[in-house]
């Protein structure tokens, strides 16, 4: 790898870095992930973050760099992603139809 810059391995996959935001308190709880390089995602792509586990204790926040291999989708799998992506996304709103006038 170069400088923060992705060594390829092929042209579907790929290895770089990552930095990985971690906090767990009352009043965040979260693990972001944001890649080197300004390296694009897309629909059905695949990042994998090697390295052990990472646990912080309740109360604390930490950032950690890692390694991580991006495996990019294929034009059929891209596709199937965003069509299930679209049908789950219709489950998250309702839809209903009142008699009547609403006050």
């Amino acid at each position: 790898m170069i400088a923060g810059r992705p060594a390829q391995t092929n042209a579907r996959r790929f290895d770089t870095l990552c930095t990985i935001s971690v906090e767990q308190s009352s009043e965040h709880f979260h693990a972001h992930v944001e890649l080197d390089g300004n390296v694009a995602l897309h629909p059905g792509d695949k990042v994998r973050v090697h390295g052990d586990p990472i646990s912080i204790p309740f109360g604390h926040s930490a950032v950690f760099e890692r390694a991580v291999t991006v495996t990019r989708a294929g034009p059929l799998t891209r596709f199937a992603t965003r069509i299930a992506a679209y049908f789950e996304f219709k489950e998250l709103y309702e839809v209903s139809f009142n008699p009547g006038r609403i006050k």
